[in-house]
């Protein structure tokens, strides 16, 4: 069974959303992607959000985002600590390495990043610049040509 399918349709009628197709076919491909660590993702006003990433026994070294070309990626690893060994009688912690990430919309800037309390929180804001936000034009009267 294939999980193909065209959104040509819904595109006649709109101009410069072909990255909207592209978001659908990634959204597609990982679907099975892995929900470790879980994460929430919040909207606290209009051009506010945050992803909070439960990072528990992870400390700032071990964790790294980046952004690039409009993908906020989050990995986190736990380094060998060679001094200390330790002999587990029980590892309910789950201290694997992981990488998540999360497309951005457009004009959406990561403002900074606090771990606190074993959960990471990422702070994004939407700047839309000047040139990007919508402009009322006037219709002016101009004189009839004449049809000849």
């Amino acid at each position: 069974m294939t999980t193909a399918f065209s959104l040509a349709p819904l595109f006649r009628h709109s101009v410069g959303f072909d990255r909207f197709n592209d978001l659908f076919e990634s959204a597609a491909r990982n679907d099975s992607a892995s929900s470790y660590p879980p994460y929430n993702v919040e909207k606290h006003g209009d051009d506010q959000y945050r992803i909070v990433i439960a990072a528990a026994g992870f400390q700032e070294q071990d964790l790294e985002l980046q952004v690039e070309k409009g993908v906020l990626t989050v990995s986190g690893g736990k380094r060998e600590n060679q001094a200390e060994s330790v002999t587990y009688l029980h590892q309910g912690i789950a201290q694997r390495a992981f990488k998540l990430s999360f497309r951005l919309a457009d004009h959406i800037e990561v403002k900074g990043a606090d771990l606190a309390n074993g959960l990471l929180a990422i702070d994004l804001l939407r700047v839309v610049p000047e040139e990007a936000k919508a402009k009322r034009i006037a219709i002016g009267s101009a004189s009839k040509p004449s049809l000849q």
